[in-house]
C-alpha cells in the first residue's frame, strides 16, 4: 500500500486535526505554517512530491486556485462536506479547497478515499 504524501495549507495557520486524520489513515500530512499558508499550498505540494493538497479559507477556493493555476494541479473548490471531498479524490483531483473544516475525520475519510482508489 502506498502512503498518501498529503499537504495541507489553512488560511488561519491551522490544519493539524485534518493531519491528524490522514496520519492515522496510513498517510503523511505535511502541514504548511503561518497565516495565510492555502496560498503557499501549490508551492509546498511541489517540494514535497505530494500526492495531493487541502486548502482552507473561508470561500474554499483561494490556495486550490492558486495551486491550480501556478502548477496545472487539477483542482476542485468550495467544497463543504467529507463526502464532496472524497467524491472529488476518486475524480482524481489533486487540490481540494474547503470552507473552514479542519476535522480527523476529513483528513481521514480523504486519505483512505485516495488509499482504495490507488491501491493495486
Amino acid at each position: 500500500m502506498k502512503r498518501p504524501i498529503v499537504v495541507i495549507g489553512h488560511r488561519m495557520g491551522k490544519g493539524q486535526n485534518t493531519a491528524k486524520g490522514i496520519e492515522d489513515a496510513g498517510g503523511t500530512a505535511i502541514v504548511v505554517e503561518g497565516m495565510a499558508a492555502d496560498m503557499k499550498l501549490g508551492d509546498a505540494m511541489k517540494e514535497h512530491n505530494a500526492d495531493f493538497g487541502i486548502s482552507f479559507c473561508g470561500s474554499g477556493g483561494a490556495g486550490a486556485i492558486t495551486a491550480s493555476n501556478k502548477y496545472g494541479y487539477k483542482a476542485k473548490h468550495h467544497l463543504r462536506t467529507n463526502e464532496a471531498g472524497v467524491t472529488a479524490i476518486n475524480e482524481g483531483v489533486e487540490v481540494l479547497g474547503f470552507g473552514f473544516m479542519d476535522t480527523e475525520s476529513l483528513g481521514s475519510d480523504l486519505a483512505k478515499a485516495w488509499i482504495k482508489r490507488n491501491d493495486s
